[in-house]
């Protein structure tokens, strides 16, 4: 484990959004969508924001009350699974295309710890066709406007 390892989101074919705490990926290319809460969505929003895998870890540990050794085993666990869905991949351009924010949702050491629940990456199927329609090659002036094609 690289404490000093940086990830990028594999934009364009990686959209995500976070509503209301949680955070909505939807993979392009491959049509599933997938779903974050509290400590995945916290792990997901540093990501995004170009932080090291030490630099994440530290901040979740001040944050929320479980052990470091828990917290680092759930955060490299998300980190795998989030790279075997191409998701994200290992920053090796020093942030030139990633999205930097300074906005910080997470609990200050001041507030009282959250409790820490290890990340679960919801994954979702049920629109892979949907997502993978082309809308300006699939038209079809007796089916409507998209149509897959058959």
């Amino acid at each position: 484990m690289n404490l000093s390892e940086k990830f990028k989101i594999n934009v364009p074919k990686v959209v995500h959004e976070m509503i209301e705490g949680e955070v909505v990926i939807v993979n392009l290319e491959g049509g599933d969508y997938y779903s974050l809460v509290t400590v995945g969505a916290d792990i997901w929003e540093k990501l995004a924001r170009g932080l090291s895998r030490g630099e994440i870890l530290a901040k979740i540990v001040s944050g929320y009350d479980s052990s470091s050794e828990t917290i680092a085993t759930a955060i490299n666990n998300l980190i795998s699974e989030l790279q075997r869905e191409n998701l994200i991949s290992i920053d090796t351009t020093d942030g030139e295309n990633q999205t930097y924010t300074d906005k910080d949702n997470s609990p200050t050491e001041a507030t009282e710890k959250l409790k820490f629940e290890p990340p679960v990456l919801n994954k979702y199927t049920d629109m892979e066709e949907l997502l993978a329609l082309d809308p300006i090659h699939d038209v079809e002036p007796e089916m409507g406007w998209p149509s897959a094609k058959v």
